[in-house]
């Protein structure tokens, strides 16, 4: 197992394969294990990183995460970018890992060439999301499914890990509202924004969630496209991954 510090705090990673770096970033209430099989398949074609932000996985915990909980999981992946000196790495970021990924291009534009932020919810967090999120984490943690997930995620201790997660995104919906602290149009990194039309997680919400929601950001990012699949569900990376697949090798070469 490997680790570097950041604050005071052990942060795992791991690392496959040669050539380029793939950063892969996780969900909330997730770690680098949703990536667990995905991931393989970029191994003979770059080398594929991992990490557990804090408070989750096999990282050190946290008693409380804060509520500009995505700008600090970035300036986490920035730190490792730094210690490994990585510059101009590739990466797939995934619900909340994809406002991670687009913060860290924000801030630190020299370390990131492209971007895939897949199956996230946009520019600014959306009311109707807030007011229903602590009722659906409440159903999610006695759901027999959702319970095994959360356990492979992170072990014993994953309840507490939810509770903070779900503290950190009312509060953040409550208090801060956008999760960049630049303008888009700042973004110097090749964007590709990704999604399902069948997403349940978005489409709850409202039908085209992400046409309006990508199309918006879209028209302040420089160098940005997106793409729907047709099927699939949350997140489209993982429901898709197949096709997923073809497209980011198609985007990243």
């Amino acid at each position: 197992m490997s680790f570097f510090t950041f604050e005071g705090k052990n942060i795992y990673y791991e690392e496959f394969g040669s050539g380029k770096p793939l950063l892969f970033l996780h969900g909330n209430t997730a770690s680098s294990k949703m990536y667990g099989e995905i991931s393989k398949r970029y191994v003979p074609y770059f080398r594929v990183i991992l990490i557990d932000f804090l408070g989750h996985g096999n990282s050190d915990r946290l008693s409380e995460f804060p509520a500009d909980l995505w700008f600090f999981e970035a300036q986490q992946v920035i730190a490792f970018l730094r210690y490994k000196h990585y510059e101009k790495v590739n990466i797939i970021g995934s619900s909340g890992g994809a406002l991670v990924a687009l913060n860290v291009a924000l801030e630190a534009p020299g370390l990131v060439e492209k971007v895939i932020a897949d199956s996230f919810e946009g520019e600014k967090a959306d009311r109707r999301f807030n007011d229903n999120l602590f009722s659906d984490r409440e159903k999610a943690m006695n759901d027999e499914g959702a319970r095994g997930f959360y356990a492979y995620m992170h072990g014993d201790d994953w309840e507490q890990i939810v509770v903070n997660d779900t503290s950190a995104v009312i509060r953040h919906g409550n208090e801060i509202v956008s999760f960049f602290h630049r303008p888009l149009c700042g973004l110097k990194a090749e964007i590709l924004l990704t999604g399902s039309r069948k997403d349940s997680f978005m489409y709850s919400i409202s039908d085209n969630y992400y046409e309006k929601v990508y199309g918006d950001m879209l028209e302040q990012i420089p160098n940005g496209r997106m793409y729907l699949f047709e099927n699939g569900d949350h997140p489209a990376v993982i429901t898709n991954s197949d096709s997923f697949y073809d497209l980011s090798m198609d985007f990243f070469s």
